[in-house]
């Protein structure tokens, strides 16, 4: 089968797509067809070596994917041969077939095209278990998406309309946030702009930000949450910009606010009841056509290198999708 092999930490204009064996499958496990697999911000980290952990070399990367289920173990149920799934694993995800355990995989639901199905788990599962398990976001509160146009950041966009959040949406340039106000924002601003939380104030009525959806980092989460709320949630989803803001600890003091940390890859396994209660409500209003996934630009396999340029340097608009089988 053909993958895309990481075999040294590099540039991706150094990473080739490769003729490599099948992976077997042992007990417990499944293996996929690969029809799309996303591309997201970690991915990029990670093929250079700059990500928090490292994955051992040679590795194909790509953590999110949707596809067919080719092969089971004998002691696997419920998933026969010819079943569309979508799933997440550490790794793996670029290539033809991946074998994972079967707790890695979640049934697609009708009518989702795999472009979707491989873009929408990591997305939408961080941004409602943020919004609702971890900031309790009610009805009428003002939200602010930090880099609203991205993967995550749309996600929380249009999850944060379907909860009654009045959201704001900010993004560095015009397109984005046309994007954002596409996908259900009330209103954005442009945090490249010296005043902006004076914008940010004018359109609280003076009140600030209830809650703060941060999958930026840098500068900009120092002076959002300048501007939070009394009682106010941000929430820490990652740190696209590069570097890891230091809070002053005066300023939680001062605001009566809450740094709340949002780690995708724990849910499962620290809290298993909000994970299922989260995915049931996703799926739920996927069913009831509450939710229109958002997929950003899909390539070609031959083309993976183009989909992480595109993520790379920050044009994105919604998460990058790469079309396998």
């Amino acid at each position: 089968m053909k993958a895309v092999v990481v075999e040294n930490y590099d540039s991706i204009d150094n990473i080739r797509l490769k003729d490599v064996a099948m992976p077997d499958v042992s007990a417990g496990q499944v293996r996929i067809r690969i029809q799309a697999a996303s591309v997201g911000f970690v991915d990029g980290l990670k093929v250079q070596g700059l990500y928090q952990t490292k994955d051992p070399l040679p590795f194909t990367p790509g953590t999110e994917f949707a596809g067919i289920v080719d092969a089971t173990a004998a002691d696997v149920t419920g998933l026969a041969p010819g079943t569309p799934v979508m799933g997440m694993a550490r790794s793996g995800g670029l290539a033809e077939y991946i074998t994972v355990p079967a707790a890695a995989l979640e049934p697609m639901p009708v009518g989702i095209a795999p472009e979707v199905a491989a873009s929408f788990r990591a997305n939408y599962l961080t941004s409602l278990y943020a919004l609702s398990e971890r900031a309790a976001l009610r009805a009428g509160e003002y939200l602010l998406v930090l880099g609203a146009a991205g993967g995550v950041g749309i996600a929380a966009v249009q999850l944060g309309k379907l909860l009654g959040a009045r959201v704001i949406a900010a993004a560095s340039t015009e397109e984005k946030r046309d994007f954002a106000i596409r996908f259900g924002a009330d209103a954005t601003v442009d945090y490249t702009q010296a005043d902006w939380r004076d914008r940010l104030k004018t359109l609280t009525d003076g009140h600030g930000a209830d809650v703060i959806f941060d999958p930026v980092g840098g500068e900009i989460s120092l002076q959002a949450f300048r501007s939070i709320a009394w009682n106010g949630r941000h929430l820490v989803v990652g740190f696209a910009a590069g570097s890891i803001p230091a809070l002053p600890f005066n300023l939680p003091l001062l605001k009566g606010g809450s740094l709340l940390g949002v780690d995708l890859a724990q849910i499962p396994r620290r809290e298993p009841e909000a994970h299922r209660r989260v995915m049931a409500q996703l799926f739920a209003w996927l069913t009831e056509k509450k939710l229109e996934p958002v997929v950003g630009q899909v390539f070609a396999f031959d083309d993976f290198r183009d989909a992480f340029r595109t993520m790379q340097n920050r044009t994105a608009l919604g998460k990058m999708v790469v079309r396998i089988g």
